[in-house]
């Protein structure tokens, strides 16, 4: 299995960080490592989220990290990691 970051999932990160950066620099850089290192579990338990059936051809599952959802999609040997966002977000 390979990970793999879309543009989305970058941009997301990126905003997060700068969201948080605002009030607190070095927790915003624990917070967005804590995201980053995260996604590593699923190269050996890639099913470990649950899935998310209203995207019904896909496998689309999340995980939850701290505050924080994770979406990714498994598509034969590569992991996406789709988008992630603050589950106080309004998404």
């Amino acid at each position: 299995m390979v990970l793999r970051w879309t543009s989305k999932a970058l941009s997301d990160l990126s905003r997060l960080y700068e969201f948080l950066a605002k009030a607190n620099e070095p927790a915003a850089a624990r917070a967005v490592q804590a995201l980053v290192s995260a996604p590593t579990i699923l190269l050996t338990n890639p099913r470990i989220g649950d899935q998310l059936f209203q995207f019904q051809s896909r496998e689309v599952r999340r995980i939850l990290v701290q505050s924080y959802e994770i979406r990714y999609e498994i598509q034969e040997s590569d992991i996406y990691i789709l988008r992630l966002w603050h589950t106080r977000e309004n998404r």
